[in-house]
């Protein structure tokens, strides 16, 4: 079974909401701007039904290197998450 490509998704979306696929590229790549610069700003990005973008603070820690089984040390970092709606949750599964 296949991925849905970006091209195929962008054709559903503009046969389902009868806009045109310019008009749906132009509001995903909107939509997708402003979710980067909530994240950055606030810290997270909801999209309602379906998840949301959460910036989260990793600690510095311990690991090891599985080739050698030498220590290593792995620095703070910054990351984005995706977690997943409850509703989304139920649906799918």
């Amino acid at each position: 079974m296949a991925k849905m490509t970006k091209t195929e998704m962008l054709s559903a979306l503009a046969d389902a909401t009868g806009l045109s696929k310019k008009d749906v590229k132009n509001f995903l790549d909107v939509m997708t701007e402003m979710a980067y610069k909530e994240v950055k700003k606030n810290g997270e990005f909801s999209l309602s039904g379906l998840g949301k973008l959460v910036r989260v603070d990793r600690k510095a820690r311990e690991g090891r290197n599985p080739a050698t089984g030498e220590s290593i040390h792995i620095p703070a970092k910054t990351v984005v998450k995706f977690r997943v709606a409850k509703a989304a949750k139920e649906a799918v599964l």
